[in-house]
């Protein structure tokens, strides 16, 4: 009876501790079974004659030995043979070849091998939740996880998940503004899982990574969870300002305003989420000279000169232009720097015609793609387009003849007036 009730006792704190740590219950069972023959073999030299039955759902644990009936005087090794009289003692029927089956007392085994496999089933449960644990977040890594603050410190802040995991956030990827209160429950991204020290695995989260900010949008945003909007790149100076480059492969959908939202919906959530950080969403083109163009929004730019090989921009403006391209404190170039890949040098255009106008003015009479076109071609006022030559646009721009006479009929007539 005592021998039962420390068995259960046993299954009882395997499935407790299972319960706790999310080792499941089927790996535990396998792990008691192997202990428990690493014992017996220690003790008998074999457990290859042993039966090891565990009953998880009664909490029951049975140990079957299998040993040959041999003659007395031919008896070598008690562990794998028994003698015909103590065979006959449990049945009087046995004969001397056949093979009896008796129930073992594991309690009889002394109290060192309880107390050894106790121990090898502690380094093995700690390992089995080790592993286990650093699994589970190495397949998370690069999802964003929901952590409720636990310590403060001044390097890093301590955060448990649901399981009662550690989760570390260290200082370097905070937001700036990020304010944490104990019992407060926060959102950020896995960067890295080490299992290289001796205890738990270290979880290290972000907030301040690109790919927090792509993993709320995808959240926020069904057409880019559902693939028919592509985050193509990002750049950020967190707490502040981002902007972000998205493309659509469906021409029916506008991907800035679905990013955005009605009325900001969407794009709001991700902000408050950021600490206020202030995001550009911007559509993405393998056209450099027009990609920087919309990446240094909302100035408008009168010319470009790009050094493709050295990736190096240098971009002309109006004088009243100029500041709108730096932004405060520098902040807008060097995300449209970050963002596009170049390099980028802001020139105040001092021979620009105070009456020239921007292409975008025209977009009641010419289609945007037009005007994108032409843009394309370092045309960005309209007098960018009537200093060239008709022929050159249609060669440059890829336009037809019919389209580029319209235009420069257009553009000629604003003058005129």
């Amino acid at each position: 009876m005592a021998r039962k009730q420390a068995t259960t006792s046993m299954i009882e704190t395997l499935a407790d501790f299972k319960e706790n740590k999310n080792v499941d219950r089927t790996t535990l069972i396998s792990v008691l079974e192997e202990s428990f023959r690493s014992i017996i073999s220690k003790m008998f030299g074999s457990d290859e004659n042993y039966d090891i039955i565990i009953n998880p759902d009664k909490g029951d644990l049975e140990i079957w030995r299998n040993r040959k009936v041999v003659a007395d005087d031919q008896l070598t090794d008690s562990n794998l043979q028994i003698s015909l009289t103590d065979a006959q003692k449990i049945d009087a029927a046995y004969k001397v070849g056949e093979e009896v089956t008796d129930a073992v007392d594991f309690a009889a085994f002394g109290r060192r091998a309880i107390l050894n496999l106790r121990q090898a089933l502690a380094a093995k449960i700690m390992e089995l939740q080790k592993d286990s644990l650093y699994a589970k977040y190495k397949e998370l890594e690069g999802q964003i996880v929901i952590g409720e603050v636990y310590q403060v410190w001044k390097k890093e802040v301590l955060m448990l998940d649901s399981e009662g995991n550690e989760l570390i956030l260290p200082k370097t990827e905070q937001i700036e503004k990020d304010f944490f209160r104990k019992n407060e429950t926060r959102r950020a991204v896995v960067i890295k899982v080490d299992n290289s020290n001796g205890n738990s695995p270290r979880i290290t989260v972000s907030r301040t990574a690109n790919l927090f900010m792509q993993r709320l949008f995808e959240l926020e945003v069904p057409e880019i969870h559902d693939g028919l909007i592509t985050i193509k790149r990002i750049a950020r100076i967190p707490g502040e300002r981002a902007k972000i480059a998205v493309e659509s492969y469906d021409d029916r959908i506008d991907p800035v305003g679905a990013c955005v939202g009605m009325k900001g919906a969407r794009i709001h959530g991700i902000v408050r989420e950021l600490c206020g950080e202030n995001i550009d969403v911007v559509n993405y083109t393998i056209n450099p000279s027009l990609f920087i163009q919309r990446a240094l929004s909302p100035a408008k730019i009168s010319s470009i000169k790009l050094d493709e090989e050295n990736k190096k921009a240098e971009v002309y403006l109006k004088p009243e232009e100029v500041s709108l391209a730096i932004g405060k404190g520098g902040m807008n170039i060097k995300l449209a720097s970050m963002l596009t890949e170049y390099t980028i040098d802001v020139f105040r255009d001092v021979d620009i015609d105070s009456e020239d106008i921007y292409l975008e003015e025209f977009s009641d009479e010419i289609e945007s793609w037009i005007i994108d076109a032409l843009k394309n071609i370092g045309c960005y006022t309209a007098k960018n387009v009537l200093a060239m030559n008709r022929d050159e646009i249609i060669e440059k721009a890829d336009l037809e003849e019919g389209t580029v006479d319209e235009i420069i009929a257009i553009l000629q007539a604003e003058f005129e007036e």
